[in-house]
C-alpha cells in the first residue's frame, strides 16, 4: 500500500479503524502530510500492532 493510497481514502479508512478497534478516537488517527510515521507510531503503540500488521489490516479495507 502506498501512502498517497492511504492519504486518499482516509476519512473512510479512519471510520473503519475506529469500528474495528473501540479504543481509537479522532485525535489518535490524525494524518498530516509528512507525519505518517507518528501516526503509526502512535497507533503501534495504542494497539500493539507493527506498521505491517496495520497496513495489512487497512489495505483489507478496500
Amino acid at each position: 500500500m502506498q501512502l498517497t493510497d492511504l492519504k486518499e481514502n482516509w476519512n473512510d479508512t479512519r471510520e473503519k479503524l475506529k469500528l474495528k478497534f473501540g479504543i481509537l478516537i479522532n485525535s489518535d488517527l490524525n494524518l498530516v502530510d509528512g507525519k505518517e510515521s507518528e501516526l503509526f507510531g502512535k497507533l503501534e503503540m495504542k494497539l500493539g500492532r507493527s506498521r505491517e500488521e496495520l497496513l495489512k489490516i487497512i489495505s483489507e479495507f478496500k
